[in-house]
């Protein structure tokens, strides 16, 4: 039997698996949390095929995406980051990795976790929407709005209110796969 899928993710099997396995379903670990986080500020101006293509090396990279080790990163680091071809390499966005790293340990400080701030944001549970199809589905909203805000109050840079729903979906805080989609009854 063919499974009904939201239509974005028919284009490559790499988006497929991704679909299938991972987004939209409530991310709640700190360190995964951080990883999307990174995936997501990489992604900004880009396609997120281009990102899930090079997650493996970013996660070579950046250390396993360890937010510990990222945000003690000295200029040596920066430069092989610039120079490694395996990632995106803007120069900007890796700084704010760095100083994202960072405020995301303050945060953690401040609340216990970063996931009990960000899901804070969503009464800690997800937003299940009832999208008939991907048209209605919006780049941002309003708590997306106030995330984004809070986030850029707290020196996190690349974090738009589109980048931050993004991230939302991503980590299921919004569960927007299309009501027609099997993972939206999973989720």
């Amino acid at each position: 039997m063919i499974k009904s899928r939201c239509s974005w993710s028919e284009k490559d099997p790499l988006y497929v698996k991704y679909h299938d396995t991972e987004w939209g379903t409530p991310v709640y670990d700190d360190d995964k949390i951080f990883e999307f986080l990174i995936l997501e500020t990489f992604q900004a101006g880009l396609s997120w095929i281009t990102v899930l293509r090079k997650r493996e090396n970013f996660r070579k990279a950046f250390d396993n995406f360890n937010y510990l080790k990222i945000a003690k990163y000295k200029d040596k680091k920066f430069d092989e980051l610039i120079m490694n071809s395996g990632i995106i390499r803007n120069k900007l966005k890796i700084r704010a990795t760095i100083s994202n790293a960072n405020a995301f340990i303050e945060i953690q400080k401040e609340f216990g976790s970063f996931s009990k701030y960000i899901w804070g944001f969503v009464n800690h549970k997800p937003i299940i929407n009832q999208w008939e199809s991907l048209k209605d589905i919006p780049a941002n909203t309003e708590i997306s709005d106030k995330l984004s805000l809070d986030l850029k109050k707290r020196g996190f840079k690349f974090v738009g209110s589109t980048v931050i729903y993004a991230y939302m979906q991503a980590t299921g805080m919004v569960n927007d796969h299309i009501v027609s989609c099997f993972r939206y009854e999973n989720i």
